[in-house]
């Protein structure tokens, strides 16, 4: 069963909390503090692979949850982390995340963490200072990530099959490639969209045939909406059409209207024409439906009459798509050069994290001063605010960030609500 779309909870492991723990031996005395880290969370890593197609596994496991880090101990042990999720998804996934996509797996092999999981929270042996030998602190470990993710598969191809539905494209495929879809003479034959791969002199050419367009598949009508994304990735198109059709010129630009409908890029893509089912007909009536096509699309384009059953006119076609597929794939790499030669400037993983934001809004119970920042949200993340300790620590670190200094300069005073990551608390000790 073929499978190109999916929904998918993803839980990456909580990290485990830290250890508050005094040293206890006999002839120790004041053994001091030795409370170990928590372990991190798994992280959910997704690995693309040649050896799958469909995406019909997330329908029967649609949870996919790491396991979370173990809390530390006594005598500085640490815990163990969390062991991660490792999925193996078909080359040419795409992996959204509220509508935005995280991850685009265009290669055997690929790895990417699509959901980290969180640190483990130190333990008191973490704070232990000159000052502050007995610290009764300890973090608490961080969530993983957790969202529902979106995942589409978009076939990779060098070459895309669009035309009206009993056109040939199956026919062609079967011909020229070891695909063996469904053929028959009836339309919408074919339901799921097929790979082959064509050899042609001294290399191949990969094809991907869609299920046949109609007016209106941009829009939801008949199958092509559903498939129309797996032309998206080709590189070149082959536009086939029925030799027999009452208005080639007509039939053309009605596949053309639909794909600029679905996509700008796609219709823009570089294409070649294939007239098929010739085998009947005489040259003259061939040679006048090409000459009607060429008016419309410009010498630019290459329009070829073909016979799938007769095996006429195929390798002409082969040989002028592998020229174009070539010749995209050498431009799409002098672009990549040129694009890392130019210098990119960007902040330090630091700097980002260094920076916060400070917002009032109005809350029910007066006024709060909403507190945001990746540094100063990990720390409230780590932190156990039933312990005053702990609290307190917290306002150290925002003292040191400049963030007290800030509060109290936009109003907040002694007993104002400030909140952080979700967690209310006030300015000073009450």
């Amino acid at each position: 069963m073929f499978v190109d779309t999916a929904k998918v909870f993803i839980q990456a492991g909580k990290g485990g909390n830290g250890a508050v723990s005094f040293r206890h031996e006999i002839y120790v005395d004041k053994g001091g503090p030795d409370g170990g880290d928590g372990g991190k969370g798994g992280d959910v890593i997704f690995v693309a692979t040649n050896n799958l197609n469909t995406l019909i596994d997330f329908r029967y496991k649609p949870e996919l949850k790491a396991d979370s880090g173990k809390n530390g101990s006594k005598q500085r042990k640490a815990g163990r982390s969390g062991g991660d999720v490792v999925v193996k998804v078909p080359v040419g996934t795409v992996i959204k995340r509220d509508g935005s996509v995280i991850a685009d797996l265009t290669e055997h092999d690929q790895r990417v963490v699509i959901a980290r999981g969180g640190d483990g929270g130190f333990g008191n042996a973490h704070f232990k200072s000159s000052v502050r030998q007995t610290p009764r602190i300890a973090e608490l470990g961080e969530d993983g990530e957790t969202f529902e993710a979106e995942l589409e598969l978009k076939l990779l191809a060098d070459v895309g099959l669009v035309g009206f539905p009993n056109a040939g494209k199956s026919t062609f495929l079967s011909v020229v490639s070891n695909a063996r879809p469904e053929i028959a003479d009836y339309a919408f034959t074919t339901l799921t969209p097929n790979l082959g791969v064509a050899d042609i002199d001294d290399g191949s050419l990969l094809i991907a045939d869609i299920p046949g367009l109609i007016e209106g598949a941009s829009e939801g009508k008949g199958l092509g909406d559903a498939f129309l994304r797996h032309v998206e990735r080709t590189s070149v198109l082959l536009h086939l059409i029925d030799a027999y059709s009452s208005d080639i010129v007509a039939d053309y630009q009605t596949i053309r209207g639909e794909l600029e409908k679905y996509s700008v890029d796609l219709v823009n893509r570089p294409e070649v024409i294939a007239l098929t089912k010739t085998e009947g007909l005489d040259e003259d009536i061939i040679t006048m439906q090409i000459e009607a096509l060429q008016k419309v699309v410009g010498n630019d384009v290459m329009i070829f009459a073909i016979s799938s059953s007769a095996h006429k006119g195929l390798t002409d076609v082969l040989r002028a798509l592998r020229q174009k597929v070539q010749q995209i794939r050498t431009e799409e790499h002098e672009q990549t050069t040129e694009e890392a030669e130019i210098p990119v400037i960007t902040l330090t993983t630091e700097q980002k994290h260094l920076a916060w934001h400070i917002a009032v809004r109005e809350g029910d119970n007066g006024v709060v001063f909403v507190v945001t920042g990746h540094k100063i949200e990990k720390f409230a993340r780590r932190t156990n605010f039933d312990n005053f300790e702990g609290l307190n620590r917290l306002r150290d670190i925002m003292k040191k960030m400049g963030i007290t200094h800030e509060l109290r300069r936009k109003g907040a005073e002694g007993t104002s609500i400030i909140r952080i990551s979700g967690v209310d608390f006030t300015l000073i000790e009450q």
